[in-house]
């Protein structure tokens, strides 16, 4: 298969070699021209699709997300993960687009949504879940396929868990639902389960720290100069709002709900049998490779892919994930 740098300079090579033909354009003919170099073009580039930046507004809450591709064909809906947002999927958007429906949200207190304060707003994974839904319902979704990532895997499996049949694929990066998966990165989180003290809380909070957000996004990484550093400056930027580092702290608290779930989200997995493509990246500390395996013993329709990559893959493997992805949806979900 070309690939689209190929193309590319096979484009440009085209054009050059077109505008060496006609070395002299008069007033009549440049316009004929200009046409039809600009039909060279549009035939050699690859498709790109166009993005959207919407918001809707829940129970007073603005949240935010990015849409794109034909609402008339199946959907893509890519789940986020901590500290990130909807920008983690920036560059994957547009290629999906080009055959499926995409949507991309951010949670309250994430990304562009609102962050509505602590007092006056639930920062729960189960309300996640709910707003969510509540977006695919707004836009007449009936069932997606879902991307889960990091935080995005417990909102998605709570949205799978209340109805199985909105879902029509899953999509797995690095997204856990096995207690495998909590190693020795969650060690200081499961002291603050245990026992939800200030000093518990507290040592939680470096964390936050821009030391820490690099961290995520170059731990395990096999080249670097494939990650992009807009990203953790993007992600630290909006973990320095005022009040943004207690709603995560909240959140690091609010995620034992989630492996509180786990048994019955194994057993939906077994009972209703989704297909599923997992791309992890191995060398993963927050949610390593063994967390991976055991998706294996309750799906029958997996395809597996170990990347030599860290946290977020995404951003290493982001062009072969992509052609992943869209095989997979063109084979299990395209009808």
């Amino acid at each position: 298969m070309t690939s689209p740098r190929t193309a590319l300079k096979a484009g440009v090579a085209a054009l050059a070699l077109f505008t060496a033909a006609v070395p002299v354009l008069t007033s009549n003919t440049a316009s004929a021209v200009n046409t039809t170099a600009s039909s060279v073009a549009s035939a050699l580039l690859p498709e790109i699709a166009e993005v959207s930046y919407r918001s809707i507004e829940i129970d007073g809450v603005s949240m935010a997300y990015r849409e794109a591709g034909d609402p008339s064909r199946p959907t893509v809906l890519l789940l986020h993960g901590f500290p990130t947002s909807s920008h983690m999927f920036r560059n994957l958007i547009p290629v999906l687009a080009t055959r499926y429906h995409v949507l991309a949200p951010d949670y309250p207190g994430f990304g562009a949504s609102d962050m509505p304060d602590r007092a006056e707003f639930d920062y729960t994974f189960a309300q996640y879940a709910e707003m969510v839904t509540e977006l695919m319902d707004r836009k007449g979704v009936e069932s997606a396929s879902l991307y889960l990532m990091d935080y995005g895997a417990p909102v998605g499996f709570r949205v799978f868990a209340d109805n199985p049949e909105r879902v029509d694929g899953f999509i797995i990066q690095n997204g856990n639902a096995y207690v495998e998966g909590l190693q020795e990165f969650w060690d200081p989180i499961k002291a603050l389960w245990n026992e939800p003290s200030v000093e518990h809380r507290e040592a939680l909070r470096p964390i936050l720290e821009v030391g820490a957000t690099e961290w995520q996004y170059t731990h395990g990484v096999r080249d670097l100069e494939t990650v992009s550093w807009d990203s953790w400056h993007h992600d630290q930027h909006l973990l320095d709002r005022p009040g943004a580092k207690d709603i995560q702290l909240d959140l690091f608290y609010d995620y034992r709900t989630n492996v509180d779930e786990y048994p019955l989200w194994q057993s939906l997995f077994r009972e209703h049998q989704p297909p599923a493509i997992i791309l992890w990246g191995k060398n993963d500390h927050i949610f390593p490779e063994p967390g991976a395996h055991p998706y294996l013993n309750d799906l029958e329709t997996v395809e597996f892919h170990l990347l030599d990559t860290g946290h977020f893959a995404l951003d290493e493997y982001g062009p072969l994930m992509a052609r992943e992805i869209v095989d997979f949806l063109d084979r299990e979900v395209d009808d």
